[in-house]
């Protein structure tokens, strides 16, 4: 009776452990060179990282020929051996819009050149992921991509889902993968007026009970970058990367007329691009505030915890935006 009694307590106690395990911290890196700064050595020491999520190509069409193609495959500079490494193919929707796509063949050259740059850099992988933001239109061309890509690899795969694929799951469907990572970003229109698009708790609200009823397990990637949308003459005319109030803040260029826009004062160049008098830039950003609201909804509406929550995207830049202990104060939300 005592050994019943213990044993039932221990399997309690285990079963405890393991509800409460959290989620282990990843990043995604999305740069065309693989070569990590000292800041970003420091980060993925300090938060016990040994996963990271590399963009290894995008696929687009080729302008004359409209056949895929891949564009700016990942070039390695620095040793990977410290880490876990999951490649990361993105596809771009009109690829999967095409009528005459010969899937097979684009399953095996995207198989293949994720092979040759591992073998030139004699990384071992476990896990590849799609991402691909796919649409009804084109939902049987990836759906179909998928199964034969999983097939052929051979490999656990992964990929990215959207939240309006979560909702309507059942017109957009499943792909068949072993798990998928909740882009949980990017949610609103890129407009001229104060809204943030990266991430608006609003358009989030109507989105988040269906995370219940989704059957595939997911994980979450948040955003922990900022850009800037220029503006001119009440139009959008581009997103401008690597750009932050701080940066704004300091170039005699620029006025800040809010909380997130700011005048240009007289026409310059910055980082490339050109800025005419009384332009505007609306800086759209998440604040560490915004990281953990973000990170205790999506706890509140999960049936199933995720194992691992992965950060977008690992940059210096974006980096010194945050307290060194941010991700940790993210993952213990859940």
């Amino acid at each position: 009776m005592i050994k019943r009694v213990f044993l039932g307590v221990l399997i309690f106690l285990l079963f405890a452990c393991s509800k409460n395990e959290k989620p282990i911290i990843a990043f995604y890196y999305w740069k065309t060179i693989f070569r990590l700064s000292e800041t970003e050595k420091v980060v993925l020491k300090d938060n016990n990282v040994s996963k990271l999520y590399i963009r290894y190509f995008d696929i687009g069409l080729q302008h004359q020929t409209q056949q895929p193609i891949p564009v700016s495959p990942i070039r390695f500079q620095e040793n990977t051996k410290d880490f876990t490494i999951v490649p990361v193919i993105f596809i771009q929707n009109k690829v999967m819009l095409q009528s005459n796509l010969d899937i097979e063949d684009l399953a095996q050259k995207s198989i293949h050149l994720v092979n040759e740059i591992n073998a030139s850099n004699k990384i071992i992988i476990q896990e590849i992921q799609i991402d691909c933001d796919w649409t009804l239109k084109s939902k049987d061309n990836y759906l179909k991509f998928i199964e034969r890509f999983k097939k052929l690899s051979q490999k656990k795969l992964s990929a990215t889902i959207r939240l309006h694929q979560v909702k309507y799951f059942k017109k957009t469907k499943i792909p068949n993968v072993d798990s998928g990572v909740l882009m949980y970003y990017n949610m609103g229109s890129i407009a001229s007026d104060s809204l943030n698009s990266v991430y608006d708790q609003k358009i989030a609200s109507k989105y988040l009970k269906s995370l219940k009823k989704y059957p595939l397990h997911l994980d979450f990637a948040l955003p922990i970058y900022s850009w800037g949308v220029h503006i001119r003459n009440q139009k959008v005319i581009g997103l401008r990367s690597k750009l932050n109030s701080s940066a704004l803040k300091k170039d005699a260029n620029f006025e800040q007329t809010s909380a997130v826009f700011f005048k240009v004062k007289h026409s310059n160049y910055k980082n490339g691009v050109f800025y005419e008098e009384n332009d505007l830039l609306k800086i759209e950003a998440i604040t560490p505030e915004d990281l953990k609201q973000m990170a205790e909804e999506l706890e509140e509406n999960t049936v199933m915890p995720p194992k691992e929550i992965i950060f977008y995207d690992l940059d210096e830049f974006n980096l010194k935006n945050y307290e060194k202990n941010i991700f940790e104060q993210v993952i213990s939300c859940f």
